[in-house]
């Protein structure tokens, strides 16, 4: 017998008779027959080329499965490579190893470490749980992924081969490769380039995410959303700064006064150390202009700058959106139509507008959109005094059946206060006679008192001060504050908003139509509209459909004129579905009302759940970015504003 030749039996001789155990090497022959076997079945194991480098595979599918998400697995080891929103891709293996289909996913959920083989909620994984990590069971990761879609191949002519991704027409194998996306690519893919940095991406702050200078982007209207405390003013702020570096024509609507010295560097010292981590440096915004109405004061405490009193023009209201704004009850409204159409036959008799040659002009007039041009509000309270003096005739002229216009009583309370009608009287007393308006004297008081209040503020028609200059305010890199902090009126506020949003339409009309012409592209134009609830809230439009309706039209036109509405709040609850469908843009930040989120989550598309339930939690500064350029909706970390900010907390 060979002596390397031992037997079971031996062994357990050898084992009894000495009390150890002695192991013996494997003999040739046996190692041989090993090896034998081994080649039959394919020698040794080799990773097939294709799934090098992968940090998980997909698993198998289950009757809970949905469309587009996948389950993927990965060992505990690579774990940390995949956190959540991270970008992956997938390659789906035929049963010979070479590739079928490439699919680009984001994670959605996990990775959540599982037991290897085990129920995570079995007794004995908890049991070794709650003894200590010396018990713990080997795990691995399980994670959720979204499909992006299905990369394709596409040559471009002249170019070089790129991917371009398709809605994806199957699923993924099963055990199919999955591989992370390095910063560069992974910023190719999100499509987060563009001229006016924004901030960098949560958790890979390698990546930059910025607004893109394309027509595709802000002219489709932005929504700046969050609760108090949460970043909106240093979004606003940062993103005014950066648009007119690129070029843009901004203009900020301010309510409170705190964008009013932007035009200094930041002295906030955390706001310095924030800007230094990010190698950026505090620095005022160029080509500030403040404008504040006539009468009024600015919030700016600063030394220097372009500070500028406006006033209003009546005649560039739509009379509409003025009966709205004055919220006129009807018998007031019926009150104020009839004054508002003899005014302008007064202005017409009295060779005010229409002048010779402006007939056609007078025509085409949409009041739905404008006013009467040169009509002024003195004139129309003079109107409306004619009548109000009109409706309290005594009755003794009553009784002596004399006609309004021979009323001894007409002008002994009423003197005229515009200028146009000073001994003009007799063109009144004839077309408010003519008018045969209503009675009722409280009815004309309320309306003539209305009027009054507005008047008493003199920002219309104010000899002062001149009007708003928009095709200044449109210039390249111009950046026009329109402060008022100082009026403490919702009405005021909505009159100039009101104003603004017409007279800037108008002139970016004009200014697109000239650049047509040059076959040039107009000046970009961004208007920042601050406590966007106080001008379009839900109740306001119900009351003001109009005042809406001439918002909805600027923001349709001005899709296709490079004029963009920025829309900014802390109570988008107050926000109607009418506006929330104007906007394309977002930027989210903190907010903590659950029915504010699901209402929100309703009108806003591309968002997927597990962002959403980061809302109410964001830390300041951070937002949830959703551009029409990007492929999909990112957590991002806002910029620190390089401009000073009053009342920063």
């Amino acid at each position: 017998m060979n002596e390397k030749t031992t037997s079971p039996a031996m062994n357990q001789l050898e084992l009894e008779s000495t009390g150890t155990f002695k192991p013996r090497p494997v003999s040739p022959d046996a190692l041989q027959g090993i090896e034998d076997v081994g080649e039959e079945v394919g020698g040794p194991y080799t990773p097939q080329p294709e799934t090098e480098g992968a940090v998980a595979f997909t698993h198998f599918d289950t009757p809970s499965s949905e469309d587009n998400s996948v389950t993927i697995l990965l060992t505990k080891e690579n774990m940390d490579k995949l956190p959540s929103q991270a970008l992956v891709r997938i390659k789906s293996l035929k049963d010979d190893g070479s590739v079928d289909r490439c699919y680009l996913a984001v994670v959605v959920a996990g990775p959540f470490a599982e037991p290897d083989g085990l129920r995570a909620d079995s007794p004995i994984v908890v049991t070794t749980t709650v003894q200590g990590k010396i018990f713990l069971p080997r795990y691995h990761g399980r994670a959720s992924v979204q499909i992006l879609g299905e990369e394709i191949e596409v040559q471009v002519p002249g170019e070089e081969l790129d991917k371009q991704l398709i809605p994806p027409r199957y699923r993924p194998r099963p055990n199919s490769p999955v591989f992370t996306l390095d910063a560069k690519e992974t910023a190719k893919v999100l499509r987060v380039g563009g001229a006016a940095r924004l901030g960098l991406v949560v958790g890979q702050e390698e990546i930059v995410v910025a607004i893109p200078d394309t027509k595709s982007v802000l002219p489709r209207h932005l929504g700046i959303l969050g609760t108090t405390g949460g970043g909106k003013s240093t979004t606003v702020s940062g993103a005014v700064y950066q648009l007119q570096k690129v070029g843009y024509a901004t203009i900020l609507i301010d309510v409170e006064g705190e964008y009013t010295e932007i035009d200094q560097p930041t002295e906030d010292r955390q706001m310095r150390t924030a800007l230094d981590k990010r190698g950026l440096k505090p620095d005022g915004t160029k080509n500030l202009h403040i404008f504040h109405l006539v009468g009024r004061e600015t919030g700016r405490e600063a030394d220097g700058g372009s500070v500028c009193a406006f006033c209003l023009h009546f005649s560039d209201l739509s009379p509409y959106a003025v009966k709205e704004i004055l919220e006129l009850p009807d018998a007031q409204e019926e009150r104020f139509w009839k004054a508002y159409d003899t005014l302008k036959l007064v202005l017409k008799d009295l060779d005010i507008f229409p002048k010779k040659g402006e007939e056609r002009m007078a025509l085409e007039i949409d009041e739905m959109e404008t006013g009467c041009p040169r009509m002024t509000l003195l004139q129309l309270i003079d109107v409306v005094g004619v009548f109000t003096d009109l409706a309290s005739q005594s009755k003794e002229d009553k009784s002596k059946g004399k006609a309004p216009e021979e009323s001894d009583e007409l002008f002994k309370t009423f003197g005229t206060f515009s200028p146009e009608f000073r001994g003009r009287e007799d063109t009144l007393k004839r077309r408010a006679a003519a008018a045969r308006a209503p009675g009722n004297l409280p009815s004309w008081k309320g309306l003539l008192g209305k009027l009054w209040r507005v008047q008493r503020l003199r920002i219309f028609d104010n000899l002062d001060a001149r009007g708003l200059d928009f095709a200044g305010m449109l210039q390249p890199g111009r950046v026009s504050v329109i402060d008022l902090s100082d009026t403490d009126s919702p009405q005021v506020n909505n009159l100039v908003i009101a104003s603004i949003l017409r007279g800037v339409q108008k002139q970016q009309e004009e200014n697109f139509l000239a650049a047509q012409s040059c076959k040039e592209r107009p000046t970009p134009v961004v208007i920042f509209i601050e406590e966007a609830h106080e001008f379009l809230s839900q109740q306001r439009i119900k009351q003001m459909p109009v005042l809406f309706q001439q918002v909805a039209r600027i923001a349709k036109r001005g899709r296709k004129r490079w004029l963009g509405l920025a829309f900014v709040t802390q109570l988008p609850q107050h926000l109607p579905d009418e506006v929330l469908g104007l906007i394309n843009n977002f930027v989210l930040h903190k907010i903590s009302d659950g029915g504010v989120v699901d209402r929100l989550r309703k009108s806003i598309s591309g968002i997927d759940k597990s962002q959403w339930n980061m809302l109410p939690g964001l830390a300041p500064g951070q937002a949830l970015v959703s551009l029409t350029s990007m492929a999909r909706p990112l957590l991002v970390s806002i910029d620190p504003t390089p401009c000073k900010l009053r009342y920063v907390e």
